[in-house]
């Protein structure tokens, strides 16, 4: 994946240097999307999540990808295991979670992962893993940053619409 037909967003239209101010970027903007709605549990459809979910589960890719990140850095060419997102939204309760407590870890995890892609440099964000989804595939920690600052972009776009 390149580029996501759905949103528009272009992978490679993130340059490197822009990765961590981009992920840094999404602690107020969630923050301010979460609060233009007014009913967060709210899903707009059964398999349509809320937009606490959604926020809930930027939160936890957030930290997924750092996980992912540190691994790569000490292993060649790991597989990343797959993170079960939509498990994950009945296991940890997503739709019951405090919104103000998942902002702030959505902003630690933020600040956490723009440092660490802050530190690289250009071997480092060549190096790979095997990136689960949608079908296993090798990709380079500059796509996972860029995939990362794509997730948070795509469901900001799916918190604003209303799902």
């Amino acid at each position: 994946m390149d580029r996501c037909d759905e949103c528009g967003f272009a992978y490679d239209g993130v340059a490197a240097a822009e990765v961590p101010a981009r992920l840094e970027g999404f602690t107020g903007r969630y923050a301010q999307a979460l609060g233009a709605v007014t009913d967060l549990r709210r899903r707009p459809a059964p398999e349509v999540w809320s937009a606490l979910e959604y926020a809930c589960h930027v939160r936890d890719v957030l930290a997924v990808q750092r996980e992912r990140l540190e691994l790569a850095l000490r292993t060649e060419a790991p597989e990343f295991v797959p993170m079960g997102r939509d498990d994950l939204v009945v296991t940890r309760a997503y739709n019951a979670q405090d919104p103000a407590d998942v902002v702030a870890a959505l902003g630690a995890n933020a600040s956490a992962l723009a440092a660490a892609f802050g530190a690289l440099g250009p071997a480092e964000l060549d190096r790979v893993g095997l990136y689960p989804w949608p079908d296993p595939v090798e990709r380079t920690l500059l796509w996972l940053g860029r995939h990362t600052v794509h997730e948070g972009e795509h469901h900001l776009m799916d918190i604003r619409r209303g799902g």
